[in-house]
């Protein structure tokens, strides 16, 4: 097989449901991640991130102990382990979210993990409690693994891509708040205090994850208002000629109503080489962030990668 066509083909409407549903539990998932772990700068200790079987909070210390909270799209399982206890597990199905929110809970309790959250989604309309939301249930396997696919071949290449940068990056990690896959790189300077504007998302949090200087490339699967996944790149602050510059593959553009440039998943996955397309936009991208806005890129970037570009030996 050619490894540059492990990626999954995406019908929006097959996966829309599921989406939204998964979209609810990632959310109470990351949010047990939140109000346990110690808090890291722009919000990094909510994330989860990407496995070979699906979503994972990864290991999160707590009172003596690490537990993790896996969501397994291979066997449809989301499982709960303990270091001081084994683990236990649940089948992923058509369930309601207030059923997915008191299962997991009770299950965690019952291994003497004793967390509360604020149990309303963020980043959300309509942002019902998640005990009370018996409108998403749906759960379809193959919606599921294709969902978790796309996340696993872009987490890919974002990696390789973070690989060049040796200034400050975050990891590459998922979002529940959007559901999007993200990497962001700084230039080390500081930002100037960001306005806000997301849906159920406190002021003060958004300027924080804001308050340096960054380019920043995402994955976001798309939802009801907006059925087509594609991939990101935005700059904050933005330079007043970001949205001008010439980026890569030839498909990738400029969104007005988003304010950075887009790159549909269909025209990654159609192309002969969709890692290196993929690749292309994320580097040209953040060229256009970076010259527009001055950024020191010899002290931030690998010296066989100066400008993007691998040096002769």
């Amino acid at each position: 097989m050619n490894p540059q066509h492990h990626w999954p083909i995406i019908s929006f409407p097959e996966i829309q449901d599921t989406l939204a549903t998964l979209h609810h539990w990632i959310q109470i998932i990351g949010k047990v991640r939140l109000k346990t772990m110690p808090w890291q700068n722009h919000s990094w200790h909510t994330t989860l991130y990407v496995t070979p079987t699906g979503f994972s909070t990864h290991g999160i210390p707590f009172e003596g102990r690490v537990f993790e909270i896996d969501l397994n799209f291979k066997d449809h399982k989301l499982v709960v382990s303990c270091s001081n206890y084994g683990s236990e597990e649940m089948d992923l199905q058509p369930m309601t979210v207030a059923k997915f929110y008191k299962s997991l809970f009770k299950m965690m309790e019952h291994m003497g993990i004793h967390v509360t959250i604020h149990a309303v989604p963020n980043e959300m309309e309509p942002a019902i409690p998640f005990a009370e939301n018996t409108i998403n249930r749906s759960y379809d396997p193959h919606a599921a693994q294709t969902i978790w696919k796309a996340f696993l071949a872009a987490s890919e290449v974002f990696t390789r891509f973070r690989s060049s940068f040796i200034g400050k990056s975050s990891p590459v990690h998922l979002f529940w708040g959007a559901f999007d896959l993200a990497v962001t790189r700084f230039s080390g300077n500081t930002a100037p205090l960001h306005p806000g504007g997301m849906p159920n998302m406190p002021l003060e949090v958004m300027q924080e994850a804001y308050s340096q200087e960054v380019s920043s490339a995402g994955f976001w699967p798309g939802s009801k208002d907006h059925p087509t996944p594609f991939f990101y790149s935005y700059a904050y602050p933005t330079g007043d000629d970001f949205k001008d510059q010439p980026v890569l593959p030839e498909a990738a553009f400029y969104s007005e109503d988003f304010g950075e440039f887009i790159l549909n998943y269909e025209d990654v996955v159609s192309s002969k080489a969709p890692d290196d397309r993929l690749f292309e936009f994320l580097q040209s991208t953040y060229e256009a962030a970076a010259n527009t806005s001055d950024w020191n890129r010899a002290s931030l970037e690998k010296g066989d990668y100066i400008n993007g570009k691998k040096k002769s030996p």
